[in-house]
């Protein structure tokens, strides 16, 4: 199952809460938060801002957060991560999130998926599978150049994902203490 929603779409941050809440529901153990990126590359930071809002904002939530603009956790250690995460956290779910290129008229979507992610796909490169859930930003289209797109994406575009990302994360999280 799949949801998409575009980062202008005012009910946008709900409606990931509500994709998060029917792909998760009830979670025995904390949920891991992994954010995938690069501060090098604006498109490649969706996941270390959001990583970072979402640990400014969770004030006493249980949860654990991975990748933040202070320690990112690029694509290339998702191998590691991955050994990492299932002996330090048995039990939990993963939520992957990362930037992504696609088609032209999907840039500024927000996707939520119930499968594992699959970061550097499209840049070619083949890296592990990493998650339990995946929520992709759609930052800048496809093409044979897409790395070089990456440093041409409009950081407010980056960082309204990232709050909307962080905003339905950190709603999630807290819902579950209730």
């Amino acid at each position: 199952m799949e949801y998409a929603f575009h980062f202008y779409n005012s009910l946008a941050e709900t409606g990931a809460m509500m994709a998060l809440n029917s792909m998760l529901g009830e979670l025995s153990a904390p949920p891991v938060v992994l954010c995938i990126g690069s501060d090098l590359a604006i498109g490649d930071s969706l996941g270390p801002v959001t990583g970072s809002l979402v640990r400014k904002k969770l004030r006493g939530a249980q949860a654990f957060v991975y990748g933040t603009l202070k320690l990112p956790v690029t694509a290339k250690e998702v191998k590691y991560v991955n050994d990492f995460l299932k002996k330090t956290h048995p039990g939990s779910k993963i939520i992957a999130i990362d930037a992504a290129v696609g088609e032209e008229s999907d840039v500024g979507l927000i996707k939520i998926a119930d499968s594992a992610l699959k970061p550097g796909s499209g840049a070619n490169k083949r890296l592990g599978k990493v998650g339990d859930v995946s929520i992709l930003g759609i930052v800048a289209r496809k093409t044979a150049f897409s790395y070089s797109l990456l440093n041409l994406t409009r950081l407010n575009m980056i960082y309204s994902m990232s709050e909307i990302i962080s905003g339905a994360l950190v709603s999630f999280i807290y819902q579950l203490k209730k």
